[in-house]
């Protein structure tokens, strides 16, 4: 009975020392299956991520502004005026790591609710799909299984889309800050 409730405890503090997200989401589909594990999945996430952004906001944030110079300003400025969206790409692009971003966001001036939201839309379908790879780890041929392939096949394709077109500055005909060919500020 107290086992989803123990999982999502464990699963989040372990989040806060950097294990892997995959494992944990694989380990909610062996032990509660999909249907249980994909929530559990994801509300583990979720919370160890806001877990790790609290502790950045509070232990570093003043004094990485203190000590932050032009660059790092202007990244931490560009980074809070994309908020939501600047957590959404870093969630589905592919090699990002997850708990850079945690501890990374805490530090730039984006709201938690903000953060929590987007990490849980871009995290959604990942922990989705290694829940259910999980929770298929008896028959990788099955509907679940492949659609779980599927899911990940996808994400990292638009993914790598997604960063293409933010580094081209694509759209509105303009490089994005950290592009290379963007102008002096």
């Amino acid at each position: 009975m107290w086992a989803p409730l123990a999982f999502v405890v464990l699963s989040a503090s372990l989040t806060l020392v950097l294990f892997p997200g995959p494992l944990l989401a694989g380990a909610s589909g062996l032990l509660f299956g999909t249907a249980l594990g994909f929530p559990l999945s994801l509300t583990a996430a979720v919370l160890g991520a806001s877990l790790a952004f609290l502790i950045a906001r509070f232990a570093a944030h003043d004094a990485v502004e203190r000590r932050a110079g032009a660059r790092v300003r202007r990244l931490r400025d560009a980074i809070g005026r994309r908020g939501f969206l600047a957590v959404l790409y870093a969630r589905i692009v592919p090699g990002v790591p997850y708990s850079l971003v945690n501890y990374a966001a805490g530090l730039a001036p984006i709201r938690l609710a903000t953060f929590a939201a987007a990490t849980a839309l871009g995290a959604a379908p990942r922990a989705f799909a290694y829940t259910a790879l999980g929770g298929s780890l008896d028959d990788l041929s099955s509907p679940e299984a492949i659609v779980a392939v599927a899911v990940l096949i996808v994400m990292a394709v638009g993914g790598l889309i997604a960063l293409r077109l933010t580094r081209s500055g694509s759209g509105a005909g303009t490089s994005s800050p950290a592009s290379p060919t963007a102008g002096p500020p």
